[in-house]
């Protein structure tokens, strides 16, 4: 009878109750659960605060000249060598960080403000509207990211914001299609209509629910247009379009060091390892963020 009573005490002790774990928790487990993801996020982590922190972290100013020291290669007291006029190359770098991730972020942010508003409104309201947005979309497809952007800077003229809005222009129509197909998934959702019923505007239902349940795919384009932003500005600083001399970007130091290929093969090299670095680890962000924010992924 004793053994009879332990046992059952036993099972009300033992039965737990049961706790619905949040989605975004589950998120962040599929996240640190996937090496990939880590890595991208240390790459990047690295590079923005290389950027928040680079006028106290760089060991010389970027800017000054030094004739004394000219095209050194790599040494302790500069690890990653002198370029032409004698300037610190990891000092150019660490600074450098700055105006890529910011043509980047600005970038890829202007992408996401007209794109996504243009894709929630072909989405939702759809017939001649959605007509209209999606031709005009498709007409910037029609071009190659990258000529787009050219034929924009040689129009508006080679600065660093004018590289901002060409990268941000070619970007609008992915943004607009991602959205446009994401509304149209959950837009005759039962709690959409059921908004509808007890009166929601259409402004407060595309704020309140359309966008929030459709913000997971744009997080993850983001991150990974951020990438081809940083390689779209290298490519048109190389090309003398983008940031100007003596600015310490990394396209323009890429075309800079491109004169002394033998001389001091450092100058292109460090710079274009440096922009593969950052790029894969956008990449590998990305990659990570959509498995870890896909609902069919389990733990």
């Amino acid at each position: 009878m004793e053994i009879i009573e332990n046992v059952v005490s036993q099972k009300e002790v033992v039965a737990p109750a049961y706790v619905p774990r949040s989605p975004w928790k589950m998120m962040i487990q599929r996240f640190k659960k996937n090496k990939r993801a880590m890595i991208g996020l240390y790459i990047t982590s690295l590079f923005v605060i290389l950027a928040i922190f680079a006028p106290w972290i760089s060991p010389y100013n970027p800017f000054e000249y030094n004739m004394k020291a000219l095209l050194q290669a790599p040494s302790l007291s500069h690890p990653f060598g002198t370029d032409q006029f004698g300037r610190d190359v990891l000092s150019r770098i660490i600074h450098g960080s700055r105006i890529s991730l910011m043509i980047g972020i600005v970038g890829v942010g202007i992408s996401i403000i007209v794109g996504v508003t243009l894709g929630t409104m072909a989405g939702y309201f759809g017939g001649i509207l959605d007509s209209i947005i999606m031709r005009i979309m498709d007409i910037l497809l029609a071009f190659p990211g990258f000529l787009l952007a050219l034929a924009i800077i040689s129009i508006l003229g080679p600065n660093m914001v004018n590289v901002m809005i060409a990268i941000g222009i070619f970007s609008i129509p992915t943004f607009a299609r991602i959205m446009r197909s994401s509304v149209i998934s959950i837009k005759y959702k039962e709690f959409i209509e059921a908004t509808k019923s007890l009166g929601g505007s259409h402004l407060f239902i595309i704020i309140k629910h359309v966008i929030p349940n459709c913000i997971a795919p744009i997080i993850v384009l983001s991150t990974m247009r951020i990438a081809t932003a940083i390689l779209t500005a290298a490519g048109l600083s190389f090309l003398g379009l983008g940031a100007q001399p003596p600015s310490p970007e990394w396209g323009a130091m890429l075309n800079e060091g491109r004169e002394y290929i033998r001389a001091a093969s450092h100058l292109s090299t460090i710079p274009g390892l440096i922009i593969m670095l950052v790029v894969l680890g956008f990449n590998m962000l990305g990659d990570g963020l959509r498995d870890a924010l896909d609902p069919q992924m389990k733990i």
